[in-house]
């Protein structure tokens, strides 16, 4: 089998695509912001006061790492963590008025740049993409988008 019917490396590949254009099209627009830190902003705003390790599966990303993540946001102003009052060890995550600034600004540039990541795409093939992404994911009975 050649690498390019490998799953595996199709999908690392489409990974560094969609990374190299989110970097490029976020700082082209003046944002600072990585791609993890974009999902956290946003599954912060839809959860106000979610605790990190939720926030971690929210956004499927490692328990372990998601503290740097937050730790580079509270730094930047962004993210706002408090102590839990029901659970000490827990903290819970709010969005700061430039957290929910940047998230709204950087919204219009990354929901733009979605279309570039899969361009060689019709618009139908991009739906039957996503739609066949979501289903090798478990997402697709979830209606996640």
């Amino acid at each position: 089998m050649d690498r390019i019917e490998m799953a595996g490396h199709l999908i690392r590949r489409l990974h560094q695509q969609s990374t190299q254009v989110f970097l490029a099209r976020t700082q082209a627009a003046g944002f600072e912001l990585t791609s993890v830190q974009f999902a956290a902003l946003d599954a912060v705003a839809q959860q106000p006061g979610v605790d990190q390790a939720s926030l971690a599966s929210t956004i499927s990303f490692d328990r372990a790492t998601i503290g740097g993540v937050i730790d580079r946001l509270e730094l930047k102003g962004l993210v706002q963590r408090v102590v839990s009052a029901q659970d000490r060890r827990a903290r819970l995550l709010h969005l700061t008025p430039e957290g929910k600034r940047l998230l709204a600004a950087s919204r219009p540039v990354v929901e733009a740049l979605q279309a570039e990541i899969l361009a060689p795409l019709s618009a139908a093939e991009r739906a039957a993409f996503l739609a066949l992404a979501q289903k090798a994911l478990g997402l697709a009975d979830a209606g996640a988008p």
